[in-house]
């Protein structure tokens, strides 16, 4: 599969990209800095540089073209303000659906938040505009005709990845390790059965397979080897 990550060198998006590398598949990161190229490169990805903030949605849709598969992984960051989140976390995630529509690419990776649909519970300014955009970005694509599914992982550690999860559509609020996002992202890529679907991620007793095959089901994660097998 060739899969287009945009927020390209950020922490999930670089696990991600290992992962697919490493079992032979295409990553192409989006990122803005040049001086980020040789870091994809590294692991095994390719990188372009393309800032989704000043792009249009052809500029987009060119990169996309023979594309399996975008993922939105990408975000304004620490440090940045409300106006940026907008112009980051919603904006250029419409954008990229925007593109992915004109380049025929109909698998969509949403990387949302847990708390995006709370954001009026938030008092910190930048955190709620954050949240704000997240939501404003789901409810954009639920209205696309993608095959989306959208990702609301808890709080991001960079603790090493377990490969045991906590996936369904409303779970406790915990944390999960960014590298266990890229394991669920990269299993999704490989579930049709996730489209359509808006799911919460946190660390659990699930393994990352058979929690993806409940979760495509609408049932309760199994973390048993033998659902795996079963599924």
């Amino acid at each position: 599969m060739r899969i287009v990550i945009a927020g390209g060198h950020g922490k999930i998006a670089m696990h991600l990209s290992r992962m697919l590398a490493a079992r032979g598949d295409t990553a192409v990161g989006l990122v803005r800095n040049p001086d980020h190229v040789p870091d994809l490169a590294a692991i095994g990805a390719e990188a372009v540089v393309l800032d989704l903030e000043h792009s249009t949605p052809s500029e987009v849709a060119a990169v996309l073209d023979g594309a399996d598969a975008v993922v939105f992984a990408a975000g304004a960051g620490p440090g940045s303000g409300p106006a940026r989140k907008d112009t980051v976390d919603r904006a250029a995630a419409v954008l990229l659906a925007d593109a992915a529509e004109q380049a025929q690419v109909r698998r969509y990776l949403l990387v949302s938040s847990m708390g995006a649909d709370e954001a009026d519970q938030v008092e910190d300014e930048t955190f709620r505009a954050y949240l704000e955009a997240k939501h404003a970005a789901e409810v954009e694509l639920r209205t696309r005709d993608l095959d989306w599914t959208i990702l609301r992982p808890g709080g991001l550690t960079d603790d090493a990845g377990t490969g045991h999860v906590t996936l369904e559509a409303s779970v406790p609020r915990e944390q999960v390790p960014r590298e266990d996002v890229a394991a669920v992202l990269v299993g999704m890529l490989d579930e049709p059965a996730t489209s359509g679907l808006t799911l919460e991620l946190v660390s659990g007793e699930d393994l990352v397979d058979a929690a993806l095959q409940a979760a495509s089901r609408g049932e309760p994660g199994d973390g048993s080897a033998e659902a795996v097998a079963e599924g």
